[in-house]
């Protein structure tokens, strides 16, 4: 299995509060249906709209929703229905071929079905980092500042109780943005507008400072923060979707 990461761009007159209202009606069924399986949404509505001074912006637009999710195969041979269902649920979507790296798992708030063919939004809120990393820097140089030093420095310096690293292995749409990886980490609400919540340090203005000095240290060694694009989101979680398939994925059957 591959897992898939796609931006979606709402339609220009939509506003985004209502385009991801509208997602959440039909794109992770018809995406299951497709034959993508562990599916996740991110959108940007009204609950999330106090953490509006957390968006960092290179894209202009910018994306209004994330798709997660995995295939068999990303070959673009087996991915038409796939993408048929992106395009026709947004103006324009960009996907990228990512690994993914679990460093914190939810275990603390885990995301329950609302019914039989329905998500409940999960709690907290989920930023949704599209990165770029600084072009004087080697990949290599770069993943092991990442994983050698900055991976620690988010789970120590923050309140996050999801945290998912994943590196883009290369784009999959034409015209996809060059990010360098995608991030996914979930807070409490309170960490929306209170940068003391985000970083674990409600009370102690000096632990506060820690944090946010080392974070922002860490991140200025690899980052390139003209070229990246992050979004406070509400997280959706359909991965109870596949429980309920009557038959596995669709296999990939070709010859190389």
């Amino acid at each position: 299995m591959e897992k898939i990461i796609a931006a979606l761009w709402a339609p220009p007159h939509e506003p985004r509060e209502d385009y991801g209202a509208r997602l959440l009606t039909s794109l992770p069924q018809a995406l299951h249906a497709a034959g993508a399986r562990g599916i996740r949404l991110n959108i940007r509505d009204s609950v999330v709209a106090p953490g509006e001074a957390l968006v960092q912006q290179w894209q202009n637009p910018q994306q209004a929703a994330v798709a997660q999710f995995w295939l068999p195969s990303a070959n673009a041979r087996f991915r038409a229905g796939i993408d048929a269902v992106l395009a026709a649920h947004s103006a324009w979507f960009a996907a990228w071929l990512v690994c993914e790296s679990t460093i914190i798992a939810n275990t603390a708030h885990p995301p329950r079905p609302s019914g039989p063919a329905c998500a409940t939004r999960t709690w907290g809120w989920s930023q949704a980092s599209f990165i770029a990393f600084r072009p004087d820097l080697s990949r290599d140089a770069v993943i092991e500042h990442w994983h050698g030093h900055h991976t620690r420095v988010a789970i120590e310096t923050q309140a996050n109780f999801e945290y998912v690293q994943n590196l883009i292995v290369r784009p999959l749409t034409p015209g996809a943005p060059a990010y360098g990886a995608f991030v996914e980490e979930c807070f409490p609400l309170a960490a929306l507008d209170q940068p003391e919540a985000f970083f674990d340090a409600v009370g102690n203005p000096a632990k506060f400072k820690a944090n946010l000095d080392a974070m922002m240290e860490s991140c200025h060694a690899f980052l390139d923060f003209t070229r990246n694009d992050i979004i406070p989101t509400s997280q959706y979680d359909y991965a109870f979707l596949d429980a309920t398939a009557s038959e596995g994925p669709p296999q990939a059957k070709d010859h190389a």
